[in-house]
């Protein structure tokens, strides 16, 4: 009877983890129909038939039966931003996930620490110079890195560095106003009839001028930020239960959070820099897979990527279907996050652990 009491509970956790697994398993199969599903659907329908086999003409020889305009708007215009979707949902998921495992508050999202409103400074500094696409893009990335730089230096100036999660916090609050009040600057100052526009559409957040050769450049750092914080995934299991648990079990606390910022930042500041400023992906997609598969990041992380992945895919079709004319993405990231973003503060204490 005591052998059978003591393997209760390691069948019950080999069930858990299994349960886990098929989740993924599920999510990775809806991601996959829901990318089929966008590349059906637009203002110009593909019936499913065809859509599958200029697809799949990249990969197997098909005699083509479908027409050269239909083969064009899915692989030159609709499957950049289906995959752009893809990636940029998976990265601020996944970079929600890490900070908020890092600073053990499920209210934490990407932009904590300035990055987006750093990113949005230099893309509309780089609109009001009239830089080129590239040049725009640069300048969010580059900005991006700075803000959560400056962000990082304040908190080890005031010694916070070791353990200051709340200076850190508080420090990428005031450096996010201070970059949020040069764009408000900038805005005062650009040409009201073509700069401000494209500015204010530009931090909404959007997807439509998205091209291949920029998913191709972002993958790169996201990919790498992505890999960081996969090899970290089991240390910040022991961050999560407390900075002194983690440093008596011989983890180096500073250490560990500056490789978290940094691979956060690399992930959300590339990502930034070729949608605009999404909202609260970072959040929602990190509460659901926190709910789905538990708090060990080892699932949790992929998990969330996934939901990251699948919600921005879903959101981004309703943005360019639903009306005659296109709903930028950010907006409606926000209006439907909204309602998670509420609900998590009213049940903070079940959605922790």
């Amino acid at each position: 009877m005591k052998l059978k009491r003591s393997a209760a509970p390691v069948r019950a956790e080999h069930r858990a983890r299994l349960t886990a697994l098929w989740h993924l398993v599920a999510l990775g199969a809806l991601l996959v129909c829901a990318f089929f599903f966008s590349c059906m659907i637009g203002r110009l329908p593909a019936p499913p038939r065809e859509a599958l086999a200029i697809l799949g003409s990249k990969i197997i020889p098909i005699d083509p039966f479908w027409s050269a305009e239909m083969e064009t708007v899915i692989l030159k215009i609709r499957l950049p931003r289906i995959v752009a979707a893809i990636e940029i949902g998976a990265a601020l998921a996944a970079s929600g996930a890490a900070y908020q495992g890092m600073f053990r508050n499920p209210l934490v999202s990407p932009d904590i620490l300035g990055v987006s409103a750093g990113a949005g400074f230099g893309a509309a500094l780089g609109l009001l110079l009239g830089w080129p696409a590239l040049g725009i893009q640069t300048g969010a990335f580059g900005f991006g890195l700075l803000a959560v730089a400056a962000t990082w230096l304040f908190a080890v100036w005031r010694r916070a560095g070791d353990g200051g999660a709340l200076v850190m916090i508080l420090a990428g609050i005031v450096v996010g106003s201070v970059f949020s009040s040069l764009i408000s600057l900038l805005k005062f100052v650009a040409d009201p009839t073509n700069v401000l526009p494209a500015i204010t559409f530009w931090l909404m957040g959007d997807l439509a001028s998205v091209a291949s050769s920029d998913v191709t450049l972002a993958l790169v750092p996201i990919g790498a930020g992505l890999l960081a914080l996969f090899l970290l995934r089991c240390k910040l299991n022991v961050l999560s239960f407390g900075e002194e648990q983690a440093q008596a079990l011989g983890v180096d606390v500073p250490r560990l959070r500056l490789a978290i910022i940094a691979a956060a930042t690399l992930i959300t500041a590339s990502s930034v820099a070729i949608s605009g400023i999404i909202g609260l992906v970072g959040l929602v997609a990190p509460f659901l897979a926190r709910r789905l598969v538990g708090p060990n990041h080892a699932i949790m992380l992929p998990a969330s990527m996934l939901i990251g992945a699948l919600y921005l895919l879903l959101v981004d079709d309703l943005a360019r279907s639903a009306l005659a004319v296109e709903i930028p993405l950010g907006i409606l990231t926000s209006l439907i996050g909204a309602p998670f973003f509420l609900y998590l503060l009213l049940d903070m204490r079940k959605s922790w652990g």
